[in-house]
């Protein structure tokens, strides 16, 4: 059989047993394995922040497998899945989990099955980093506090295995005052478009400047918010009861609510994930290929409003 010519100079060592230069360039050009991204990974986002009920971690996968190209993603629904694929991507990460709950089957019947069975046939892994993401120094609630600008921000409740920056939630300050139909503003101006939109519940020319923010659903942190003194509370998902009791129990109106999409609060996070992993990997001398899925995965095409 004829040699196969792959590229790579096989090089003799020097005399002194050091690899040639040429060597030296085939080993750095080499993409990491699977498993080498894990370790990047578990170092921006370890899996010990996750909450005890969440499930984080390789999804599908082979650790051995090379990796040139990673998308991230908020859901790994059938229509991202296939976006990666076509990309071309060995890797996908996701915040949220495709299998949260047991399951007894994967088969190709359901929509999660058909998933399992696309990343597998397709060499696609898939990864989930969730509440670990949202807890983490740089996560959700992190990017989300950012782009409004806020100051001396700290977590809303403390991570049980983190650092004392790390935890569910955050709070800070605004630099300066400014009326909730303004903050509101801002709020709808830094999410991507969705048909939700953002609900408030307060009054429109209130002054806020202490800001709670909770990327995903928040309204378990209501305890904390209360107790972090915040003006305004930003978050996703409040239901009606929730929503109910603490603008009953609110003390002069505050904390006011601001509702927003489940997905678009999450997927401010993307692109600093995105940049966050590829810094790691290229100072471990890897050169990978990142991107965030164009997918909008917000479950809602329109909405109606009184005119």
């Amino acid at each position: 059989m004829e040699p196969v010519d792959t590229g790579v100079t096989d090089a003799e060592p020097h005399d002194d047993g050091t690899p040639r230069e040429d060597a030296l360039v085939a080993d750095e050009a080499a993409p990491p394995t699977l498993g080498q991204v894990l370790l990047a990974v578990e170092e921006l986002w370890p899996e010990s922040l996750a909450e005890s009920w969440d499930e984080v971690g390789l999804v599908a996968g082979r650790p051995s497998a090379p990796v040139t190209r990673v998308m991230f993603a908020v859901d790994p629904t059938l229509e991202v899945i296939e976006e990666a694929v076509e990309w071309g991507a060995e890797l996908l990460i996701t915040h949220h989990p495709l299998l949260l709950r047991g399951v007894t089957s994967v088969a190709a019947t359901t929509a999660k099955g058909k998933a399992i069975h696309r990343l597998i046939e397709s060499g696609t892994a898939l990864l989930t980093v969730h509440t670990n993401g949202d807890s983490a120094v740089g996560g959700v609630s992190d990017v989300l506090a950012d782009a409004l600008g806020l100051e001396g921000v700290a977590p809303l409740t403390l991570a049980s295995n983190g650092l004392p920056e790390e935890g569910i939630g955050r709070v800070g300050d605004l630099p300066d005052v400014m009326s909730l139909g303004d903050f509101a503003a801002r709020v709808f101006g830094i999410l991507p478009s969705v048909a939700g939109g953002v609900r408030v519940s307060g009054d429109k020319d209130g002054l806020v400047r202490r800001i709670a923010v909770c990327g995903g659903a928040g309204d378990s942190l209501f305890n904390e918010v209360r107790a972090s003194n915040a003006d305004v509370f930003v978050t996703a998902d409040l239901r009606h009861h929730p929503a109910s009791e603490a603008r009953e129990g609110a003390v002069n109106g505050r904390p006011y609510l601001i509702d927003v999409s489940h997905f678009a609060s999450e997927w401010l996070w993307l692109p600093a994930a995105a940049s966050a992993l590829g810094n790691v990997l290229t100072d471990q001398g890897h050169d990978v290929e990142i991107q965030v899925s164009s997918t909008n995965s917000d479950p809602w095409d329109f909405i109606l409003t009184p005119g």
